[in-house]
Order: structure tokens, then C-alpha cells, then sequence
């Protein structure tokens, strides 16, 4: 998994509210063994015509949104199932941040386990952002993982939570099992040292 420290980037704007994950990656597309690949089936529903062409009003399709790093969701953003797909089609399009008013739980949980970064604004903030990407597109913020802080295109900032300890392993870039494996020595040395006899 890559370190997050800091990330600029112009966003992508997706504003509905209550995406579901479904949405956000279909059921079809769950029977992948590995994350390669699933990047291109992300939004697959919404993105593409049913010729596999794309949708041109949809927003991961417009020339502006290419290389963005951040995604700007509406209102409770990642429910229904639970499924760790979600995220892992963000960060195999690119995305590694999702800036929206509230995220559900389990999608919340797996984002960041996944090196997904999900940023909890005002409405306030999250108006102005709309407003700054809507006046350009490539308007960018800047995402300081270690601040928790979000500059916003105007230069004004704004802080946000982030649980502190997956705020280690995104920082570090390690998962749940490379936290723990950082810790080899110190266990091999305590197993040696509590070892019994069979």
C-alpha cells in the first residue's frame, strides 16, 4: 500500500448523495480474486453506454477530471453492503481521498484500511468546494494527512478527523498485517524468551 502524506490534486465532482457501494462498484465485478483492474469497472453502471462506450456527462469522463487524486461525494457516500471492492476501485482509478459531509460506516472502515483516505467536512466546506470545482475544474486542495488539515483552492484551511491509528499505517503505508509485522523482532524475542517445552 502507498504512504499517504500529502496530496494536491483537482478533484472529480460527483455530488448525488447516498451512492451506495453497488453503484460505486457493481456485484458483478466481486468475483475478482486480486485488486488489479478493477479501477476501469469503477462507477461501470453510471461511466459507460451499453456498448461500453462512455457516458459523456459523467464526470470521471470529462478530459478535466484525468490524474485527479480526490473525489468530492455527496452526503453519505459508500453505503449499503459492505463490500472492500468499493475502495478498491476508487484507488485502482486513482483516487486516493474522498472529500464528502459524512461516509458510511463500513465503507469509512474499509477506505481506510485500504489506503483510502475518507475527509469529513462542514456543509459549509463542502459548498465552497462545490463552488471553487464548478468555477474551474482544475481547481486544487491540498489533503495534509499529517495535519489533518485541508487547504481548500481559495487558501483557506479547514481540519478534519481521522482515527490515529489509521492515520499510522496510512502515513507509513502499511496495512492492519504490515502494523503488526513491524513489530518481528520484539515478538521473536519475546517468544524465545516465554518458549516451553513440549
Amino acid at each position: 500500500m502507498a504512504s499517504f502524506t500529502k496530496i494536491t490534486s483537482h478533484a472529480v465532482v460527483i455530488p448525488s448523495e447516498n451512492i451506495d457501494t453497488d453503484q460505486i462498484i457493481p456485484a458483478r465485478f466481486l468475483k475478482v480474486l486480486d485488486k488489479d483492474g478493477l479501477g476501469k469497472s469503477l462507477f461501470c453502471d453510471w461511466r459507460y453506454l451499453p456498448d461500453g462506450t462512455n457516458v459523456p456527462d459523467f464526470p470521471l469522463n470529462y478530459a478535466a477530471s484525468e490524474g485527479a487524486q480526490v473525489l468530492i461525494a455527496g452526503d453519505n457516500f459508500g453505503c449499503g453492503s459492505s463490500r472492500e471492492h468499493a475502495p478498491w476501485a476508487l484507488v485502482g482509478w486513482g483516487i486516493r481521498v474522498v472529500i464528502s459531509t459524512s461516509f458510511a460506516d463500513i465503507f469509512k472502515g474499509n477506505s481506510l484500511k485500504n489506503g483510502l483516505l475518507p475527509v469529513v467536512v462542514s456543509q459549509d466546506i463542502h459548498q465552497k468546494l462545490l463552488a471553487a470545482q464548478a468555477a474551474n475544474p482544475k481547481a486544487q486542495v491540498t489533503v495534509d494527512l499529517a495535519q489533518n488539515l485541508l487547504t481548500l483552492p481559495d487558501g483557506s484551511t479547514t481540519a478534519f478527523p481521522v482515527d490515529s491509528f489509521a492515520q499510522h499505517c496510512l502515513l507509513h503505508g502499511i496495512d492492519q498485517l504490515g502494523y503488526i509485522l513491524s513489530f518481528d523482532d520484539k515478538i521473536k524475542v519475546f517468544e524465545a524468551a516465554h518458549s516451553y517445552a513440549s
